[in-house]
């Protein structure tokens, strides 16, 4: 497996099924793990941080879990690659800062991902399609376990797994679930929405997790403390916020259709057709269209597109894959009439 197959295909979790789907687009979970007796990235030598993309290369390469995975270095890549690699949910911002001593491992259907020596030793990443985080854990817990046969991570009784932010330590886990909420944005309940969760020690980020905004009414929502609780109960919280803001979202949707139906078509509608029209667009303009559109199909509305079509959408009409889709490196005006026209192409403009 190669970078380059990645770029005509699209992983397990735009597939637009599983639980919830429609409103719910996929399950992540993570694990932060440190090697015992290394100090942690940023304070580790250039040696020991070799040493370390050494040994989990090796233990690789003998986890079935993990048979057939693509495994880079960072420092071998240029930033059009690591910006896929982002863009993709593969990996951090961060990751693809400072590239020396860094890797990644890919899982053919990129549902498993890890990177080396981010801010701890080893983030674990499993993503699934849809409300989806019991099959999600299960995969990680034994990939965890696999992992734990063949490296010594560091764990102490009293605290847990030991990570580099002190939020991490104990069980070490992210639960983030990626919904899209239109419709309580379009109601304006959102920032009540996103107000009770933060009160649930709950937090909320964009498309891209930390550090970015919310753009085409999409939200991850995780946990914030992994200390003092364990895997089941940072799960169980999790799951019954998912439903209880799913349950507003479908709410709001219904209240759209029945009290200002010809508004919420209109929308879809031109959004639909700007998309299919447009020779020049940006990835701005581009997502919060294809969200309008993707509300159109998961209500019925829209009949003509497939939901894991417009999942896909939103990534490959990012700069980096339109990029590596091309072949080569292209300015932004070229970007948007690239956009446009993939975007035709697809939605039979």
């Amino acid at each position: 497996m190669k970078l380059e197959d990645l770029v005509h295909k699209s992983g397990e979790w735009l597939k637009g099924t599983g639980p919830n789907s429609d409103i719910v687009i996929s399950s992540r979970i993570r694990l932060a793990r440190n090697f015992e007796k290394i100090p942690f990235p940023n304070r580790a030598t250039k040696e020991e941080s070799q040493k370390i993309l050494e040994q989990v290369r090796q233990a690789v390469e003998e986890i079935n879990l993990l048979k057939g995975s693509m495994s880079l270095e960072m420092s071998s890549l240029d930033n059009v690659d690591k910006q896929f690699l982002v863009e993709r949910h593969l990996m951090s911002h961060e990751h693809a800062i400072k590239p020396d001593s860094k890797g990644l491992v890919v899982s053919p259907e990129e549902i498993i991902s890890i990177m080396i020596n981010e801010e701890d030793h080893l983030r674990i990443q499993v993503m699934r399609s849809g409300l989806d985080l019991n099959d999600t854990w299960e995969i990680i817990d034994q990939l965890d376990n696999a992992l734990a046969e063949k490296l010594n991570f560091a764990f102490l009784p009293e605290w847990g797994y030991l990570t580099a932010c002190p939020t991490n330590t104990g069980t070490g886990m992210r639960g983030s679930v990626m919904l899209h909420l239109p419709a309580l944005v379009m109601t304006k309940q959102i920032n009540k929405v996103l107000a009770a969760i933060a009160k649930l020690s709950f937090t909320t980020r964009g498309l891209y997790g930390e550090g970015t905004q919310a753009t085409g009414n999409f939200f991850q929502i995780s946990n914030q403390v992994a200390l003092g609780h364990s895997e089941t109960e940072i799960l169980d919280n999790l799951k019954g916020l998912i439903k209880q803001v799913v349950e507003q979202e479908g709410q709001a949707r219904q209240a759209l259709l029945s009290q200002n139906r010809e508004v919420l078509e209109d929308r879809i509608w031109r959004a639909t057709g700007t998309l299919r029209s447009a020779y020049i667009i940006s990835s701005q303009e581009t997502i919060e269209l294809l969200s309008m559109v993707r509300l159109g199909v998961d209500l019925g509305i829209v009949k003509d597109i497939d939901r894991s079509l417009l999942n896909e959408l939103f990534i490959i009409i990012q700069p980096a894959h339109l990029q590596k889709i091309e072949g080569k490196k292209i300015n932004a005006p070229e970007r948007d009439a690239k956009r446009a026209k993939l975007i035709r192409e697809n939605l039979g403009g």
